[in-house]
This record gives structure tokens, sequence and C-alpha cells, in this order.
């Protein structure tokens, strides 16, 4: 048997949906590892501080053309193809730098009644639609679809479809073959979108962008168009997920979510709990190392791929006592959830918005909302990137 093929798997198994996999905690007492991945092996970081390391060290290179990135989905190195989420500085830095323009604290907060009143109208449609409902496909699918697209200036009747290519590009059971197909077409109708907006500009974050910066050529329109996908299927899929997970934690705990009813400024805080204790950005932050680096007792040397395990940070005993389970009062604080260093989620304020509004809402609205199946039977999206749930079937 060959050296790699006595490496553990990854990504690895859960043994229960509601935990990250079992031997991050054996792991997370060890220093980094090599793990085996598609295509060859790479270094796999557990523990809390050395995952704040690797993110905020310019050693680790997000460039996926660099050698020994760990890339599970082979892209052609076409120009302006990749999004800023896959670049170092300075370019990284200077298109971040244009796009955080459209996710400042201020625009957030200018967007919250549109976000208030896009949640009281799915919640109208809830209460008059069947009972029960899956809330992954009524709910929280639809909600952060409905933001991004007004954002981007994406038109309604669009929305399924992104929504499906979105999350076969995240697939991890895909072939690279589909996968490409959905990347392709997501770029050529964001293409066609991108250059009838810099033609002809609306109240749009593309148009705003396209009328800074690539009018001035500070732009070119393909890395417009790769900033506007990034944003699209990272702004969709993550959000979308966190809120039916959120629902699903809050409805197996009555005592917490009594709580969240009796005083509803808890929900602030209860979701930082809520990405901590998902982290379901799992298995996507990735990195090669571009100079010899000792971390955390292992020497990764340059060349090598590194994968970051988020939810294996974010449950750390060390930083977080009794991480195994949902405490809404805790201080989740310095949690992992939209990454650290340079490449910290440009959309963080945006996404724990729309998750404090859409829950507060929800339980509001309905008092009596419970599972309409046993917790035992809810199904969970197994291999993907980013965890979730298939449905989640509801009742009041």
């Amino acid at each position: 048997m060959s050296t790699i093929d006595q490496l553990p798997a990854w990504p690895m198994p859960r043994s229960c949906p509601y935990a990250p996999p079992d031997d991050y905690a054996g792991l997370r007492e060890k220093p980094p590892l090599k793990v085996r991945i598609r295509g060859g092996e790479a270094w796999l970081v557990t523990r809390h501080a050395d995952v704040r390391q690797v993110l905020n060290d310019h050693r680790f290179s997000a460039d996926d053309q660099q050698p020994g990135f760990p890339i599970r989905i082979q892209l052609p190195p076409e120009p302006g193809i990749m999004s800023f989420s896959r670049m170092d500085d300075p370019e990284h830095g200077r298109q971040r730098r244009m796009a955080m323009t459209e996710f400042t604290a201020r625009r957030t907060r200018a967007l919250r009644p549109e976000v208030e009143a896009l949640v009281e109208g799915l919640l109208d449609e809830l209460e008059r639609g069947p009972n029960p409902v899956d809330l992954v496909k009524s709910y929280a699918i639809r909600l952060p679809s409905l933001v991004i697209a007004r954002m981007l200036g994406v038109p309604e009747q669009d929305e399924a479809a992104f929504t499906e290519q979105s999350q076969v590009i995240l697939s991890q059971e895909a072939s690279p073959e589909v996968t490409y197909a959905a990347f392709v077409e997501m770029s050529q109708y964001l293409d066609r979108l991108a250059a009838e907006r810099t033609a002809h500009p609306r109240e749009d974050l593309i148009s705003r962008l396209a009328t800074r910066y690539v009018a001035t050529g500070e732009l070119t329109h393909q890395e417009l168009v790769a900033m506007a996908r990034f944003f699209l299927v990272a702004g969709h899929e993550t959000t979308a997920h966190q809120i039916s997970l959120s629902v699903l934690s809050l409805l197996r705990d009555p005592e917490q979510l009594a709580a969240l009813r009796a005083d509803p400024s808890g929900y602030k805080n209860a979701v930082e709990e809520l990405l901590r204790y998902w982290s379901i950005s799992q298995d996507n932050q990735v990195r090669a190392a571009v100079e010899d680096v000792d971390l955390g007792g292992a020497l990764i040397r340059k060349g090598d791929g590194v994968i970051v395990a988020i939810p294996a940070a974010n449950h750390d005993e060390a930083v977080y006592p009794g991480a195994a389970r949902v405490d809404i009062r805790r201080d989740a604080s310095g949690h992992l959830a939209f990454g650290y260093g340079p490449h910290l989620c440009p959309g963080a304020s945006l996404a724990r918005m729309e998750l404090e509004v859409c829950l507060s809402a929800l339980f509001a609205r309905f008092p009596t909302l419970r599972l309409a199946v046993p917790a035992d039977d809810v199904r969970f999206r197994e291999h993907t990137i980013v965890y979730g749930l298939e449905e989640l079937p509801v009742t009041w």
C-alpha cells in the first residue's frame, strides 16, 4: 500500500448530522496532519488558533493556480474567470475594496426595511399556503434569492435557474463536466446582464460597479462578471441553508426559543451562536503554502495544499467550552463562520441582518411553529461544500 493510501480520507464523514465529524475532536489534540483528497493529498488544520493563522497569513495563498492548491473542481484559467475570492493581494485587495462599497454597514442598514418587507411577503404566502410545508423551498431559499437578485438587478423570473446552477456548482458529487456546464451557463447570463447594465445603468449593484469602475477602466467587464457571480452563489447558497438549520436548532430547543420570544433583542446574539455551531461552509476554505511554514507543530512545505476545517475550529473546546451544544447566550464572538483575515466574507453584515430579520419574523408570525416530522427524519445535504437541509417540513 502506498503512503497516500494510508492517509485518512477527506472530506470526513459525520456520524451525527447535528455535529461535525467525530474525528475532528481527536485531531485538534495533535499537530495538523495530511489527508487524502481527490487527486492527491493536503494538510488538514483543525484548531481554532491554527485556522486563524492560515487565513491571516500571506504565506498561505488563496490563488487556485498555485502549485499544490487542493482544487476539487478544475476550471480553465481563463482571464477574469475567477472571482477575487481566489486571488491574493494586491489584486485581491484592489477588487475587494471595490466590492465592499456595496456591503458597508450603512448600506446594510438602508437595505433592512426592504428585507423586512420581503420577509413579510413570504410569510403572508406561507400563511395562505399549504400546511404542513417545506420551509427550505418556501422560505429559506427564497429570501436570500430575492435579496441578492434585488441587489444585482437579476429579474425575478430567472431566480429558479440561478438556484439550481449554484447548487450544482457547490456540489461535491456532480461530475466536473456538469459543474463546468453550470458555471458557464451562469457566467454567460451574468455577462449579458453586466453588458446591459453598463450600457443602461439602473439602481442596482452591477450598475453602480459598472458606472464607478468599469467605465473608468479600474475594473474589466470580465472582472465585473466574476464579482457578480461570486456574490450570487455565495450570497444565496450559504444564507439559505443557515436559515433552515437555524430554524431547526430553535425548534429542537423549546426553552431557548421561548427565551427569544420573550426577548427578541436576543436574536442578534443567537445568530452569532448559530453561525458558530453549524459552520456551514464546511469544506471550501483551502489554501496553498507559498513558503515553508511551521504551523502548530507541523512543517508545511512550499507547494503543499492546506484545508482549514471551519467546523472543527468553531467547535474547539479550548475557545468555546461546551461547543457541542447551541447556547444562544454564549459569547460566540471570534467564530470563523465567515472566515478570517483579508478574505473575510464581504457580505457578513448582510447575512447577519437577513438571519436576524427572517428568524425573528418567522417565530413571531407563527408562535406554534413546530416540526411536522420527527427530528431524526429531517434530511441533510451530505455531499456539498455548503452544509444544509434537503427539506424542513413544518406545521403550526
